[in-house]
């Protein structure tokens, strides 16, 4: 497979154990400067030779060629490392490419010229001559030897170079064995001792090298983490003065470093006032103490921007433990405030209208609600809710939604002006605090101003958008009020404003409270009904008007509460509608009803009624199917009538649930038609099968004064034209029995065929009429009457009679009595003192008298009046 060759190579600057000692730049850099200093030796050999060979001149030197050509040749050597020396103290391109070469080369011409010059000048002075200049000849060879010792020694590898030719040279020049011996075991330890020192001195230079490694790699890193912005390094010395300081953050504070260093080191911190301070009262405090601080928050004496550092200090010392200064980092902390700053206005206001949040809004009512020293002080709470917001969303969508927030924000900002704080409590509700005031009329003056102003149409996307607000007004003055109790009471008080029609405003009393605890009454014992088998449905008859054969029976529920007795659906259904509990309550109608069906036999059908909860509730074609299913009757026996409140939501899945209702096969009547909601397409796209007429347009439709008469007969008219059914509801008289079945209405439902009915009468009404309902009631429609017995004195032609008032409404009242009075007779009621009205005697039968007031009385003023005991009067109201 060929040679494996490594493909790691080292890291820069990191030191290998196999580096040849000519590799180290070190080593080589000391070696040419003892090549540099060569030329001193070259002078003190030359000296020698000439000394040697001239003055005084050693006898027989220029006689052996062994001893003068030798050192001759030495002193080459050395000529030429001398030359090499001062060639390389300027740079010479051609000898750095070889430098390996010329260091290797340097490093023989050592070895070379000191072997020679050795063996030369041992050779020499080996045997005293006698002569007083021998001992000059011999200081003059220790003198060289130490001269050339002191060049090499900035080598050691040189060193030892030198002394080991030097000592073989000796050896060589003296030809004794005994120093050749001797000089051979010193030779050998030199060797031994420098193999040591170079094993010594790669392990020095490899550490040194690793220290230089790791010190600029912490350099570079401290680099890169200063230019990447994450944070800065500064040093002071013992004055405070800076010494060092990065260069980004003098960049930062509009200078350079150099322009920075020297002055104080609080000079880079902007001073601040009042509770700012502490942490620059922290940093002052560790610097005069010289104690350590730590990620202390300080503003930078940056101009023309708010900049923020975070900045930790140690106190340095030196070897003896004096202090030197402080050295210490920082990191910017501007963008983290700004991000608090970020979050803390989306914890405290709204994001899409820039009001205060719920959390803040109540957080300023409790401080309203309360002084600086903790007394309780006077506040108002205005609780707002948007009348049609949801209808904006619906057709126009949420942007336009959005919008229309906006401006409304803006517009109750405008008029609340500086007397207190608007607050979005999200969706279409907003909040309104006024601190200090109390004042009804006041308060009233800005509910006005906010629901007129709110009535304005507002302009969006070329869109003109109309709504209207419900104002709920809440006082403290200064009682003590909680914050979440006046929210409460501000709460009832909208609902109330609501409940009033919307578009008014109303002010918290408490029996809005009383009347809040009883409907939390309600739904709660309204949860445990079903379970407690306290619901029931009573039955009402529907009928054909042409053949008076009953065709079916609305369901009709009725509360039987286990302690308060009877509870009128008006009171209960509305607070099931609103806790949602209409839909369980509507699935158990829906089964029973079916129930019922089953029981009255294939020719008959039930309606039950539909709230637009539960038909907004995927689930109910299922369930009914489901209850068809489980009583065994067909679908079309069972008929759902569903009010026009369903049309308030024009949306698909409306008439997706149309269809899906029509595909179980049940039938659809269109109730309350008339009342208010209902869109005429509707009726082209929904697939109803009848038409109910609302009973206000039913009651009182046969006076001729009302206009009743022709609402009824358009609609009848419409329902032809569209192939459906018409039910007229709450008929009660004969006369308008009579005019619904002239306009040619298609089936009746009222009390002049039968009041709601338990089952069990259902089902003998049917047995014993054979399916067929008879008209009983009034001939026209009478005014509730009061059911009392009261003797009263009746003035007529100057005599005084004696007689009984039986019963009585504002119109009239039936006399006992008073016998064969004649039709138009005018009598006079005394009731008590200053207490006597006129009447006209309208018919007589026998000691009975029908009569008619003259002015409608006002039974409550008389009734204040009455001596008869209150267990004796009941209220009736006319069939």
């Amino acid at each position: 497979m060929g040679d494996r060759r490594s493909i790691i190579r080292p890291v820069v600057g990191e030191v290998t154990t196999d580096e040849s000692m000519f590799d180290s730049a070190e080593f080589v850099t000391r070696l040419m400067r003892v090549a540099q200093l060569w030329h001193y030796l070259l002078i003190g050999r030359a000296l020698t030779f000439l000394t040697f060979a001239f003055l005084p001149g050693v006898p027989g030197f220029l006689d052996q060629p062994s001893q003068w050509l030798v050192m001759a040749a030495g002193l080459f050597f050395d000529l030429v490392l001398t030359i090499i020396g001062q060639l390389m103290r300027r740079p010479r391109p051609a000898l750095h490419r070889r430098l390996r070469a010329v260091v290797v080369a340097s490093m023989g011409l050592i070895i070379l010229g000191s072997l020679l010059n050795a063996a030369a000048m041992f050779a020499a002075v080996a045997v005293p001559d006698g002569r007083q200049s021998f001992d000059a000849f011999t200081a003059i060879q220790i003198g060289s030897l130490l001269v050339a010792a002191s060049a090499a020694a900035i080598v050691r590898p040189a060193f030892f170079a030198f002394a080991g030719a030097t000592a073989l040279g000796g050896a060589i020049g003296i030809a004794s064995w005994p120093f050749a011996i001797a000089g051979c075991v010193f030779l050998a330890l030199l060797i031994m001792m420098m193999r040591e020192d170079i094993r010594h001195q790669r392990c020095a230079t490899r550490a040194a090298r690793l220290s230089v490694s790791d010190q600029q790699r912490a350099l570079n890193l401290m680099r890169d983490f200063e230019r990447a912005g994450r944070g800065w390094f500064w040093e002071t010395d013992r004055h405070g003065l800076l010494v060092y300081i990065s260069p980004t953050v003098a960049a930062r504070l509009g200078g350079a470093a150099s322009d920075l260093v020297g002055r104080p080191f609080t000079d880079i911190i902007r001073k601040r006032i009042g509770n700012d301070e502490n942490e620059e009262r922290t940093l002052g405090f560790s610097l005069s103490s010289r104690t350590p601080f730590k990620e202390l928050t300080v503003q930078a004496a940056v101009t023309g921007e708010e900049r923020w550092w975070s900045i930790s200090g140690q106190p340095i010392s030196n070897e003896l433990g004096n202090f030197q200064g402080f050295r210490g980092s920082g990191t910017d902390l501007t963008e983290k405030k700004r991000s608090e700053r970020e979050i803390n206005q989306l914890a405290r206001y709204d994001t899409l209208t820039g009001l205060a949040n719920r959390p803040h809004i109540t957080d300023l009512l409790k401080r309203a609600l309360k002084s600086h020293i903790g007394q309780p002080q006077p506040c108002a709470l205005l609780l707002i809710d948007l009348d049609r917001f949801k209808a904006v969303n619906d057709t126009l969508g949420h942007p336009v939604g959005d919008q229309l927030l906006q401006q409304v924000a803006g517009r109750l900002t405008q008029i609340v002006g500086d007397k207190g704080q608007v607050g979005r409590l999200g969706g279409d509700e907003f909040q309104i605090v006024v601190p200090q005031l109390s004042q009804p009329e006041k308060l009233s003056g800005i509910a006005n101003a906010i629901i007129l102003s709110l009535a304005k149409p507002f302009s969006i996307e070329g869109e003109q958008v109309r709504i209207g607000c419900s104002v709920g007004i809440a006082v403290s003055e200064g009682q003590g009020v909680s914050a979440s109790a006046l929210v409460r009471n501000a709460d009832l008080a909208l609902y109330a404003a609501k409940d009033a029609g919307r578009g008014v405003y109303r002010f918290y009393a408490d029996a809005m409270h009383n009347q809040a605890s009883e409907r939390k009454a309600i739904e709660d014992a309204l949860r445990d009904a079903l379970v407690k088998d306290e619901l029931r449905l009573l039955y009402q008859p529907i009928v054909d008007v042409g053949s008076e054969r009953i065709t079916g029976f609305e369901a009709l529920i009725r509360w039987h509460h286990a302690t308060e007795g009877m509870i009128s659906p008006s009171k209960f259904i509305p607070i099931a509608e609103e806790s949602n509990l209409i839909v369980p309550i509507g699935e158990w109608i829906i089964r029973t009803a079916c129930a019922s069906i089953a029981l009255v036999g294939p020719g008959y059908r039930i309606a039950v009624n539909v709230s637009p909860r539960q038909f907004a509730n995927e689930k109910l074609p299922a369930t009914i199917l489901s209850a068809v299913s489980a009583a065994g009757i067909r679908p079309e026996q069972l008929e759902l009538e569903i009010t026009e409140g369903v049309f308030l939501d024009e949306s698909p899945e409306n008439l997706a649930m149309f269809r899906q209702l029509k595909r179980t096969g049940v039938r659809l009547a269109l109730d309350d038609f008339g009342t208010g909601y209902s869109a005429l397409g509707y009726l082209k796209k929904a697939p109803f099968d009848k038409i109910k007429i609302d009973q206000s347009f039913v009651l009182g439709a046969a006076d001729p004064s009302s206009m009743n008469a022709a609402i009824i007969s358009s609609i009848v008219g419409l329902a032809t034209a569209l192939k459906m059914e018409t039910t007229a509801e709450g008929v009660e008289t004969h006369d308008d029995l009579a005019l619904i079945r002239g306009l040619g209405c298609s089936h009746v439902q009222g009390y002049i065929y039968g009041r709601p009915m338990e089952l069990a009468e259902m089902l003998t009404l049917l047995r014993e009429g054979g399916g067929h309902a008879e008209a009983r009631g009034y001939k026209c429609t009478r005014e509730p009457r009061l059911t009392i017995f009261r003797t009263i004195q009746v003035a007529s032609g100057g005599h005084q009679y004696e007689a009984i008032i039986r019963n009585m409404s504002p119109g009239g009242a039936l006399i006992e009595g008073l016998w064969n009075v004649p039709p138009g007779t005018r009598l006079t009621l005394e009731f008590g003192a200053d207490q006597a009205f006129d009447v006209d005697a309208r018919w007589s039968d026998s000691n009975r008298v029908g009569v008619k007031f003259a002015e409608a009385v006002d039974m409550e003023a008389l009734l204040g009046l009455k001596t008869v005991a209150p267990a004796r009067a009941r209220g009736r109201r006319a069939a």
